[in-house]
């Protein structure tokens, strides 16, 4: 009798663990088809090698993920539980679980750039808190659709490979699955240590697409037997990020009427006061956050006049001679002046301000003693030359506007000095032929943004803010927020914007 109750539960235990390997595969299909939104949220890559990596790391690792879920979860209740129509309920409803926080995660990244863990709690909880705030009933809504849709896909894939089990067995699909799903696990670590120590962006750039990944390295497989020098390697990343001492300044600019938008002004003060802060409010102005300013006056105007990073104080000789953009503009389309109250030393070019055009960009100090004047123009932004902080150049300040367009943009775009100069020229209805190293902010390159600040490379990619010293030390930062990520360098990030200068050049 003894006998025979454990042959039945070995047999139990044998049917169910054959079902969870079934199960498991047909949630691995189910997971590539949610972890493709982790790529759709990246740019696609530029090479062959970069497409193979992405396939065989697409299946591999989403393969390894479902696996290792099935091996933490549904085998020990398996084991200690041993009764098929609870463990395949239960089953059903951690996969849903999982699944629902896979979405979450997926949202998440295609939001700010990073996965939600420890590090990005505070970040997470902020997005979710504005999804919750914005639509409470329709946040709900979709949540409770999508786990429910999830827990009867689970509960009719649990029911389908418990009913045809034998079928499934009998079908020769096993062993070519494992194959597939392990072959492209080892092939993909084996394509990043070749891209690693050859430093080829294509394929290191996806390290972080994917939740938990953490792909093998040169520095960690082939250092070890001695196979590549780090030495060389290190000093070849660094001539990877290294950058001009000069970049092309002079722009050749195309203008069209036709294409020009409604009347734009920018107004530029040292420092917006909390009584200036009152008053925009009162003209119905809100704020557009997370805007970065250097807490240097002159680099701040290198950056926002003439579309250049500021390296030393040598640079600042450019101050001295209106930009060159300007002059190619017929009939003066933007303007730059200063209030006659308000003295920028720096800019010896500068003049008073006479008759204004459409388009402008005013110093003014106490804008709101002259509002009168300015009311004429369709859009106004306020902006803060300068940040303000003691440990961060540049340092966040608000924009204030009524620029209807401008104040879609998303809450967690970051936007600098270097944006405002092509964004303004192109409300003027002006492109140039070669691309700003900022943003036209309505229409918003998808590389990641680029600062370098003396000795400084700083970058952005939505909430992330990435800064890499020249000693070698670098740091990793919510930019909403300030506080410390506790990732590691994201090499792949800063190349990417480094691009920005390609494109620039």
């Amino acid at each position: 009798m003894v006998l025979e109750q454990n042959v039945s539960l070995v047999k139990k235990v044998n049917r169910l663990l054959n079902w969870g390997h079934w199960f498991s595969f047909f949630n691995i299909l189910l997971a590539l088809i949610i972890t493709s939104a982790y790529w759709l949220a990246e740019p696609a890559p530029t090479s062959v090698l970069g497409w193979a990596y992405l396939l065989l790391n697409w299946i591999g690792h989403t393969a390894f993920l479902c696996f290792m879920f099935f091996i933490l979860t549904i085998f020990p209740v398996s084991l200690v539980f041993p009764y098929q129509r609870h463990v395949r309920g239960i089953a059903a409803a951690i996969a849903t679980v999982a699944f629902v926080v896979l979405i979450f995660d997926a949202y998440v990244y295609s939001s700010l750039g990073y996965h939600i863990g420890g590090a990005s709690f505070d970040q997470t909880v902020d997005l979710l808190r504005q999804q919750i705030v914005t639509n409470l009933r329709n946040f709900i809504i979709i949540v409770l659709a999508v786990a429910a849709i999830l827990f009867a896909v689970q509960l009719t894939l649990s029911n389908f490979c418990w009913k045809k089990i034998e079928r499934l067995k009998q079908s020769g699909l096993a062993q070519p699955l494992l194959l597939l799903f392990v072959g492209s696990f080892m092939l993909s670590h084996i394509v990043h240590v070749y891209a690693d120590a050859n430093l080829k962006w294509d394929v290191t750039k996806q390290d972080n697409v994917l939740p938990l990944s953490y792909p093998a390295t040169a520095k960690t497989f082939l250092a070890r037997y001695q196979l590549v020098d780090l030495t060389k390697r290190a000093q070849r990343q660094l001539d990877k990020i290294s950058v001009p001492n000069t970049m092309q300044a002079d722009k050749t600019l195309q203008c069209n009427n036709a294409s020009a938008g409604g009347s734009t002004l920018l107004l530029v003060s040292q420092k917006i006061s909390a009584d200036q802060v009152r008053f925009l409010q009162t003209k119905q102005f809100k704020a557009v956050e997370q805007h970065f300013a250097p807490v240097q006056t002159s680099e701040a105007l290198i950056n926002l006049l003439y579309g250049q990073f500021y390296y030393n104080t040598a640079n600042t000789a450019v101050l001295n001679a209106a930009p060159a953009w300007l002059s190619q503009l017929s009939e003066q389309k933007l303007t730059i002046a200063r209030h006659a109250d308000t003295n920028v030393t720096a800019l010896p070019w500068l003049t008073a301000t006479a008759n204004l055009n459409n388009y402008a960009v005013v110093f003014d100090d106490h804008a709101e003693q002259h509002w009168a004047y300015y009311a004429q123009f369709d859009n106004i932004i306020m902006l803060q030359l300068v940040g303000e902080h003691e440990r961060f150049s540049p340092a966040p300040t608000v924009v204030w506007t009524n620029w209807k367009q401008l104040l879609k943009l998303q809450h967690y775009e970051v936007s600098q000095h270097l944006d405002w100069l092509p964004t303004l020229l192109a409300q003027a209805g002006c492109s140039s032929q070669h691309s700003w190293l900022g943003d036209n902010l309505l229409k918003p390159n998808k590389l990641p943004k680029l600062l370098i600040s003396g000795q400084k490379i700083i970058s952005f990619k939505k909430d992330k803010m990435v800064i890499l010293r020249e000693d070698g030390s670098y740091g990793v930062w919510s930019a909403g927020t300030l506080l410390p990520l506790n990732e590691k360098l994201d090499l792949p990030m800063l190349t990417d914007a480094l691009k920005r200068i390609e494109h620039e050049n």
